[in-house]
């Protein structure tokens, strides 16, 4: 078995970390290094960079927008994009419902909305979750009737991210109330200024303001905004999370935060000696280090095409356990090198705060970051659920 890459992959690896070098504007990357998530406006700016260069959305067919790479250069462009602090693109709409409307949508729609998805001209939001549905969302109560040529919905979301400073939304509606859950459920293409809308943010842990409580009230939605076939949302839905079972491990955003998590070790000293050479975190970090290297090839192990005899939703699911608890490890070691200076909060003002020997410019955002993480293992279909998705497809109960 070769685990190196070929020497035509470590050449595309030196290109996209030029690319890097010389296109990711200063200021973003300042930001993105110390604000999460980092603000709409950057995302914007830099996805028109990225589209210029016809990298706005490399997981796309060619026809719409994507590069032909392969998944293991996706993988390096991915890599060296959070290495230079450069913003991932487009989570919610590139990443989610894009690959949804290039496998289900009509052409039209194809027309419509990827083409200002990938310049950053339109963002969007993702409307699944409600009070009473997080992680089953068998069981939402937002529902939809067609009314001449018009759907009409009437519910409530909740936790949708970006929602005030979205374009569009795609939303999970009920649309058949006589069949089974999972068979009643439709995908919706939805204008977030709609009347009927109202909008509420709900102000996180860390101070940011990006998570919302979405109502709608009799928001009237044109018939053609409807993704596929009505009753066939809850299969689409499972189609964007199997896509996106790799992203779901959070591996690139890991490890740049380990990095950072080392460079502060290195800094810090107790009582005269390096951090990162004292035993207790020494240990600490090395398990982290060899946990996130197993979670890496687990990633790679996919791209390579690589076959097993395991479910491949149970691997999703494992995947999303194993990321979403490093982030939290990793976060937690960035504010345990910090030691006393993790206690201040700089929330949203961090990336105006000038370097010192009392601030150094890696303390500004780690805790907002680490108290963010906390919900980690909650957001995307929380870890319980994803036991149990695991234990019901490997075990057949």
């Amino acid at each position: 078995m070769n685990f190196n890459f070929s020497p035509e992959d470590e050449a595309f690896r030196l290109e996209v970390r030029q690319f890097m070098q010389e296109n990711v504007p200063p200021d973003i990357a300042r930001r993105a290094a110390v604000m999460y998530p980092p603000p709409i406006a950057d995302f914007r700016r830099w996805q028109k960079i990225l589209n210029a260069k016809g990298w706005g959305a490399p997981h796309l067919p060619p026809q719409y927008g994507g590069t032909a790479w392969s998944p293991i250069r996706k993988h390096i462009f991915l890599d060296e994009l959070y290495k230079a602090d450069g913003i991932d693109y487009g989570w919610q709409g590139l990443h989610m419902v894009a690959p949804v409307l290039v496998a289900f949508g009509s052409e039209a729609q194809r027309q419509r909305f990827l083409p200002p998805m990938l310049n950053g001209d339109e963002i969007w939001c993702q409307g699944f979750s409600e009070p009473g549905a997080g992680s089953d969302l068998a069981n939402l109560r937002t529902h939809a009737k067609l009314v001449g040529d018009e759907w009409v919905i009437n519910g409530q979301k909740i936790w949708t991210s970006d929602a005030a400073e979205s374009d569009w939304g795609f939303f999970l509606v009920r649309t058949d109330q006589t069949v089974k859950p999972q068979k009643g459920i439709s995908f919706l293409l939805v204008k977030m200024d709609a009347p009927g809308i109202t909008i509420r943010p709900i102000e996180a842990i860390n101070g940011g303001h990006d998570l919302n409580e979405v109502f709608l009230d009799n928001v009237r939605v044109p018939k053609d905004q409807l993704v596929g076939e009505a009753g066939m949302g809850w299969t689409y839905a499972k189609y964007l999370l199997e896509k996106e079972r790799t992203t779901s491990a959070f591996l690139y955003f890991n490890k740049r935060e380990l990095e950072r998590a080392k460079e502060s070790a290195w800094r810090e000293r107790i009582n005269g000696v390096t951090l990162i050479d004292t035993p207790d975190f020494a240990r600490k970090l090395a398990r982290v280090e060899a946990d996130l290297h197993a979670l890496e090839w687990s990633v790679l192990r996919i791209l390579a095409g690589e076959r097993t005899s395991h479910n491949a939703d149970a691997v999703v699911s494992a995947l999303k356990i194993c990321g979403a608890e490093m982030q939290q490890r990793v976060t937690e070691l960035q504010v345990d090198a910090l030691g006393a200076r993790a206690l201040r909060f700089f929330g949203s003002d961090a990336d105006t705060l000038h370097n010192s020997d009392a601030w150094p410019a890696d303390v500004p955002g780690k805790s907002a970051r680490f108290l963010f993480e906390r919900a980690s293992t909650i957001f995307g279909g929380t870890r319980e659920v994803q036991k149990n998705i695991i234990a019901k497809l490997e075990f057949n109960l």
